[in-house]
């Protein structure tokens, strides 16, 4: 695939007008373009006034294989009544092909944004996180990875020395906070942990909320500790993110036993997503969508202040994890 496709400038209206038109879609409203940085996501209505989203996927990203388990697992929580957004099939699959293009048509669902601070659907999502788990336990991703020092250090730190983004008075600084980050982390992820299917960007903003929560966007599943799919939900100080930690895994366990030893990796795991998010912007730098997007990562100030979040990092994995006080 050559790069002008990789940074989507082949994707034109026609393109996804014939690609739709191909799986027996006519579109009746035009393109709405959402909100995704990774691949190109549009919503539309179709002539008998239903709407829909198509989804195409960043070329060079995920396999067909890779794909097509996400969309599996997503089938599968689906089929068990866990409100988890699946694609459609559509022509006897949910993944089509347009010009070298891999795409998926979804549900046009709507909802409200998940409220942060409500305990209640806080306990709610807790629930059907224990759900999903219970689903993502029954096997393993074959073509999708597992969560790692490879995909998450090794090779974003890779990235990281080569990026031309960072101001050469401050690369050294810089890189020496990243490799002592890197060291630090690693001393922590010896934990043995039991790998299941995840979610793997449970964020709030990837929760709606309607009469219950509605969990979208499985685009970074893979296998990873079940801790992944919890620890973004935690916000606060220290006595807040217990609260909701104890509310939160009293409501998972419901329906999924939870390893308490896990806990030990939420500030790995949060320090290995902090060195991720760089690299990925870093190698996306050449779609002109991230530029716009992300105009401070050019700025010097930027990486300073990335060199000092990432000593501040260090410091919270020297500190002891987050632990529930026994019941007894």
């Amino acid at each position: 695939m050559n790069n002008s496709a990789f940074n989507f400038a082949t994707l034109s209206p026609d393109l996804i007008m014939d690609a739709l038109e191909g799986i027996g879609l006519r579109v009746d409203s035009g393109l709405t373009a959402l909100n995704s940085y990774e691949n190109r996501v549009y919503q539309f209505m179709d002539e008998d006034r239903q709407r829909y989203v198509v989804k195409f996927y960043r070329p060079e990203r995920w396999s067909a294989e890779q794909i097509g388990e996400e969309h599996q697992f997503a089938l599968e929580l689906s089929q068990a009544e866990i409100p988890a957004v699946a694609p459609l099939v559509l022509q006897g699959n949910t993944l089509h092909t347009q010009d070298g293009f891999f795409f998926t048509v979804f549900p046009s669902v709507g909802g409200r944004q998940y409220e942060i601070d409500s305990l209640e659907q806080l306990e709610w999502v807790g629930r059907f996180l224990g759900r999903i788990h219970q689903v993502g336990s029954e096997r393993l991703f074959a073509e999708r990875p597992t969560i790692g020092v490879e995909e998450y250090l090794t090779a974003p730190r890779q990235v990281l020395e080569n990026c031309t983004l960072v101001p050469k008075a401050q690369r050294d600084t810089f890189l020496n906070a990243v490799d002592h980050l890197i060291a630090i982390i690693k001393q922590h992820w010896q934990l043995d942990w039991q790998p299941l299917r995840l979610h793997g960007d449970c964020h709030p903003g990837n929760i709606l909320w309607r009469d219950g929560p509605l969990f979208v966007d499985l685009d970074d599943a893979r296998n990873g500790p079940a801790v992944q799919d919890l620890w973004m939900l935690l916000h606060g100080e220290r006595r807040d993110r217990l609260m909701q930690l104890d509310i939160l895994l009293e409501a998972y366990g419901e329906f999924a036993e939870f390893d308490q030893r896990e806990l030990a990796l939420i500030e790995p795991l949060r320090a290995m997503r902090m060195v991720y998010y760089l690299a990925w912007v870093a190698r996306r730098w050449q779609d002109p969508a991230f530029p716009k997007s992300f105009p401070w990562m050019a700025e010097s100030d930027f990486w300073l202040s990335q060199t000092a979040a990432f000593t501040e990092q260090v410091k919270l994995l020297q500190e002891p994890p987050l632990q529930l006080m026994p019941m007894y």
